[in-house]
């Protein structure tokens, strides 16, 4: 069985490997940018759903740190890398590559700042207060692979 760590680690570098394709198809002007971008927009929107709904709830609930702590700042993060993801979207809707991708540096300063912290903090004492509460929290993450 994974760790916290392990699981969101990892699904973090497959978010990772589809921006970097994306970035390629857009720096290309490839007809394939538009949908290598979807796939990646998709992956970070499940991965935040993946924390929202389920990771996030269950720290708060044996830490008891509701509406503050690590979870409320990865939230505000959250928030933060889809309006950026949206206002990729519509430069790609206009057709206009280098917009999308003036905007996916600053995508990528944000998302390489915020994974440090979930990284570093917050999925390691996840899987402290988490313990056992873990295997029965992954099996649920399965809901949300495409």
């Amino acid at each position: 069985m994974q760790s916290v760590l392990d699981y969101f680690t990892t699904d973090h570098r497959g978010c990772d490997s589809l921006w970097a394709k994306a970035e390629g198809a857009l720096e290309k002007n490839d007809g394939g940018a538009k949908a290598a971008f979807e796939a990646f927009d998709a992956a970070m929107r499940r991965h935040f759903a993946m924390e929202e709904e389920l990771l996030f709830p269950a720290i708060e609930e044996r830490t008891g740190m509701v509406d503050q702590g690590p979870t409320a700042v990865m939230r505000m993060e959250h928030e933060q890398m889809r309006g950026v993801l949206d206002q990729m979207a519509q430069a790609l809707e206009k057709g206009d590559h280098q917009a999308a991708l003036d905007q996916g540096d600053t995508l990528l300063m944000l998302i390489q700042q915020h994974n440090i912290k979930e990284e570093g903090v917050l999925y390691p004492m996840a899987d402290q207060v988490l313990g056992e509460g873990w295997e029965a929290l992954a099996g649920q993450l399965k809901h949300f692979e495409g």
